[in-house]
């Protein structure tokens, strides 16, 4: 498994991983599935910071951060996603991601890196927790996906 730089042609096999974990799971709350296009527009913007794991040839897994909140106050303050297919759940390949994003972050001169977990994904907190992340806050009821209303959980690394 090499965890590298995201490439415009990896778009489609991250479509495949991201639109299953938006149309079966509350791990995010979006309901807006990732096109080809979208995901390719979002790798070249952001360079070394959208990442895939490819292990066999195929991309098992994909990392990314962007800014937090808009405006130059925020613009050294990111957020970050980790998305791996069903195989690559449990094996190390979510920790690789996330440490490659981190120190690519830094190398940039990003300050802070954050997540918004979903409280229905519960083994996020003490993966994040592993990896040197803070919970700072729980807000309640403020995602709507599946007719429910779910809590997010936020979580900070100073990097």
């Amino acid at each position: 498994m090499i965890v590298r730089a995201a490439q415009r042609g990896d778009a489609a096999q991250i479509a495949v991983i991201w639109n299953a974990v938006i149309e079966t799971t509350a791990i995010t709350f979006t309901t807006d599935l990732k096109t080809d296009a979208g995901i390719t527009s979002d790798i070249l913007a952001r360079g070394g910071g959208f990442q895939v794991a490819e292990q066999d040839g195929l991309v098992a897994g994909f990392g990314t951060y962007s800014p937090f909140r808009g405006g130059p106050g925020y613009a050294r303050t990111m957020e970050h996603s980790i998305m791996l297919a069903p195989h690559a759940r449990g094996s190390g390949i979510g920790r690789a991601l996330m440490t490659g994003l981190c120190e690519h972050a830094r190398s940039v001169g990003v300050h802070s890196m954050w997540a918004g977990i979903s409280a229905e994904n519960p083994g996020a907190v003490p993966f994040h927790a592993a990896l040197g992340f803070a919970e700072i806050a729980r807000l309640p009821e403020v995602g709507f996906k599946f007719g429910r209303w779910m809590d997010l959980i936020l979580m900070q690394k100073i990097l």
